[in-house]
């Protein structure tokens, strides 16, 4: 926002050191992610910059950490680089199963907790609904609750899921999750279901019921109310709550380490290997692409949040 021309000598001094402060903070912040991205092109395997990287010699960087990427756990990285060799990099490569297990992993589990995260702000934002303060605290604990304590009880849970039901009546024929990708769907849909929660919430906040009742009124049954009426209006909020419910499946370690089996390495987990058992810069190769593809997602949800002012009528148009 620009000072003011009619702003005091002080207004002006504190205008100024507020924008420092500002500017201090936002380097704190950022400044631990930026410095990731050069040293992964670092052409030795140190994590610090060498003496090259720091003249600007081209000798000192290469995209090597990235190659590996390709190449780790290859049968035959240095064969010629055709179909076969993709074929190899699909099959074996260890950070490409690690990505596709995160995707495969993340989807179903964004898909599942949009759905019951979405189906559970339309409930509380009903006032007629009883209850509504303990039951969103209940539904916004995985959040709050440290998560370690959320992954130890689901690892309890998931490992003798049979037992646990049994003590409370409830039939018994089930199997092990722990270990099994379901298992690791079910543990991220509940820490992704939170965040659609909270989303869907605060966009049905400015909904106008009177819409509903209007087309109710003309005759419209409840199920073309939802999706003619009510799912465009707040579609970009659970669009929004959908895409946090990602990035909360694709980043989490501590689930994933005590509910995973070996079949389901997802690309933290992955990198937690690395760190445990050989340290490599191919890890700051990862995390740079992370945090691009972060900032792709935070990138759209600040789209999906401009329209859907627009649509609300909280923006010019």
């Amino acid at each position: 926002m620009a000072l003011p021309t009619y702003a005091s000598p002080l207004e002006r001094v504190w205008h100024y050191t507020y924008l420092v402060i500002c500017g201090l903070i936002f380097f704190f912040l950022i400044a631990p992610i930026i410095v990731i991205i050069p040293l992964s092109f670092n052409a030795e395997p140190y994590f610090t910059f060498t003496e090259k990287m720091r003249s600007f010699d081209p000798d000192g960087y290469s995209l090597r950490w990235y190659n590996s990427l390709l190449t780790f756990g290859m049968t035959s990285a240095d064969g010629p680089r055709d179909g076969r060799w993709w074929a190899d990099v699909w099959a074996n490569a260890k950070w490409v199963q690690a990505a596709k297990n995160s995707i495969i992993i993340g989807f179903f589990s964004t898909l599942l907790a949009t759905v019951l995260g979405t189906l559970a702000a339309l409930g509380l934002s009903r006032p007629e609904m009883p209850f509504r303060r303990p039951i969103m605290a209940i539904l916004i604990s995985p959040m709050i609750v440290p998560l370690i304590i959320t992954a130890t009880g689901m690892f309890f849970f998931y490992s003798n899921p049979c037992e646990i039901l049994g003590l409370f009546g409830l039939p018994s024929n089930c199997g092990r999750l722990a270990g099994t990708y379901l298992g690791v769907i079910l543990a991220h849909a509940t820490l992704g279901i939170p965040f659609v929660i909270i989303t869907v919430t605060a966009t049905l906040v400015g909904f106008d019921q009177s819409l509903n009742r209007a087309a109710a009124s003309l005759g419209a049954n409840p199920r073309t109310t939802f999706f003619r009426i009510t799912m465009p209006l707040i579609l970009p909020g659970v669009i929004s709550g959908a895409l946090f419910a990602f990035v909360t499946s694709f980043d989490e370690v501590v689930a994933v380490l005590f509910i995973a089996g070996p079949d389901q390495q997802t690309i933290p987990r992955q990198m937690w290997n690395g760190i445990r058992e050989q340290i490599s810069p191919a890890i700051l190769a990862v995390a740079t692409l992370l945090v691009l593809f972060s900032i792709a997602l935070l990138t759209t949800v600040e789209l999906l949040r401009r329209r859907s002012e627009r649509i609300r009528g909280l923006t010019p148009q």
